[in-house]
């Protein structure tokens, strides 16, 4: 995905009431942006953070900045849209860009599964092979060495997605948890049950039940952002006794 027009960079002053920042411009100017994030985004929202923002001449829209990305040491990027994960699967499944998703001819966004009312991200489709149920989940925290950890909250709905996914998989059905690594500093992907020890418990329980774990990375720019690579998933069980 390229950005529409070019990101202007800026320095952060806050992040506030989940969804907006107050920044600076080069120019000494100040703005607030919409961040498109609800999320704790631990360790990226640190004031004075050089980020950068997307800008828009909508009049329908309120605020004339969008916040896109965090600059990182040596070079690295983060992406803070959540919401954008899952349009980089869409182009990628379109393209056969992910391997493990490969050869479905059908791909319907967005479709409403399980016994908890859920709506899967992605359910694919093949004659003579059975339904690909996938589930994408933005990742953008880093902590210790170049591990990339999800999730970075308490999150009670991802935890209901793996339970929906763990009794597709029990039916015999495919089931397939897609991590998304929003930031280009990180080689490979685990938990973190010091956040959330319950989802870890049901990703754990549902590994076990036969959901695949897919992992891929992100080439970040201020020019645009693609879905890069598989990355490896830590194999070992990931709750904490």
């Amino acid at each position: 995905m390229i950005f529409p027009t070019p990101l202007v960079p800026a320095r952060l002053i806050r992040r506030y009431k989940r969804f907006l920042a107050d920044c600076v411009l080069e120019d000494g100017s100040e703005v607030t942006a919409h961040c498109p994030n609800p999320g704790s985004m631990m360790g990226l929202k640190d004031d004075g953070a050089r980020i950068w923002l997307l800008s828009n001449d909508d009049p329908k829209k309120k605020l004339k900045y969008g916040w896109r990305l965090v600059e990182l040491p040596d070079g690295h990027f983060a992406g803070i849209d959540a919401g954008l994960p899952n349009r980089l699967v869409k182009d990628a499944l379109a393209e056969g860009q992910i391997p493990a998703l490969a050869g479905y001819s059908e791909t319907k966004p967005v479709q409403r599964y399980g016994a908890e009312n859920s709506r899967i991200d992605f359910l694919l489709s093949e004659p003579g092979r059975p339904d690909a149920y996938v589930e994408v989940k933005n990742c953008h925290l880093r902590r210790d060495s170049d591990w990339a950890e999800f999730p970075d909250c308490v999150t009670e709905r991802g935890a209901k997605h793996l339970r929906e996914l763990t009794t597709i998989a029990q039916q015999g059905g495919r089931a397939v948890m897609l991590y998304v690594v929003q930031r280009t500093d990180c080689t490979r992907f685990r938990l973190a049950p010091d956040l959330d020890p319950h989802y870890a418990k049901a990703f754990d329980a549902a590994r076990d039940a036969g959901v695949e774990v897919i992992c891929h990375g992100t080439k970040i720019s201020p020019e645009g952002i693609v879905l890069s690579g598989p990355l490896p998933v830590d194999p070992s069980p990931q709750a904490r006794d």
